[in-house]
């Protein structure tokens, strides 16, 4: 199967290796991915602050960037989120309305894509320690992602995978948010925390890069015997860098 890779702004500046990590798993389940060196962002920052006609300008660059007949797969849910939901308010009835709608439908987030699309779940990934799930605000609110992930990471040897409370709950990182209110944004990072500590968790695992950052900057301000994980670098674990 063909499939395009979308790897989101943040991931490429910050978490290159979790883009490398999802090409690896994407052709381990028998993919051919191909990568549009030319991409940029799908205007999600500029969309939630507000500034919707500079956001259209960058999400007519995405809908230019990618095909409307292949899957579209992202480490991100956040950003595809963005392009499932977002894109309506900025390109319905306009003259690329019929191809953000193809697109649209062909977008997924990875973990997703693996288990709805490829029914795969079983990558011979290998993780010794406890483990909780973060259920982003966009997986499950905007891809009605819940159960896939869990899923995953069950067959992940070694992994002990437990529930904290409110695993639903935001992490306080909001993308502005964080910055325009970082004492509320503090604040649930560190009931987050709180909760992940109360079950011995060795790891923290979540399907966006967004929510991991804003958690581990609370872990390495307290020097926290905690570490977080996008769910492809676990998936990549004990084989991915062979």
């Amino acid at each position: 199967m063909n499939v395009e890779l979308f790897i989101p702004c943040f991931i490429d500046q910050l978490y290159p290796q979790t883009a490398f990590n999802t090409i690896k798993i994407l052709e381990k389940a028998g993919c051919k991915v191909m990568y549009n060196a030319e991409q940029t962002c799908c205007g999600q920052p500029a969309y939630n602050a507000g500034f919707w006609e500079e956001a259209k300008v960058v999400g007519a660059k995405f809908l230019n960037d990618f095909s409307d007949s292949t899957y579209i797969v992202s480490p991100s849910a956040s950003c595809t989120g963005m392009v499932k939901n977002s894109f309506n308010d900025l390109f319905t009835n306009t003259a690329v309305h019929n191809k953000c709608r193809s697109i649209q439908n062909n977008i997924h987030e990875l973990s997703g894509f693996l288990v709805n699309i490829l029914k795969k779940d079983y990558f011979g990934a290998e993780l010794e320690g406890r483990a909780v799930y973060h259920d982003s605000c966009s997986a499950l609110r905007e891809c009605n992602i819940k159960t896939e992930p869990r899923q995953l990471l069950t067959k992940v040897h070694g992994l002990d995978l437990v529930e904290m409370k409110d695993t639903d709950v935001c992490c306080g990182f909001g993308g502005t948010f964080a910055v325009k209110f970082d004492s509320i944004s503090s604040a649930m990072a560190e009931q987050k925390i709180n909760n992940a500590l109360e079950m011995e968790a060795d790891y923290i695992i979540s399907t966006d890069a967004s929510c991991l950052i804003n958690l581990q900057a609370y872990i390495d301000q307290h020097n926290l015997k905690l570490k977080t994980m996008h769910i492809a670098d676990v998936l990549a674990s004990g084989w991915g860098n062979v």
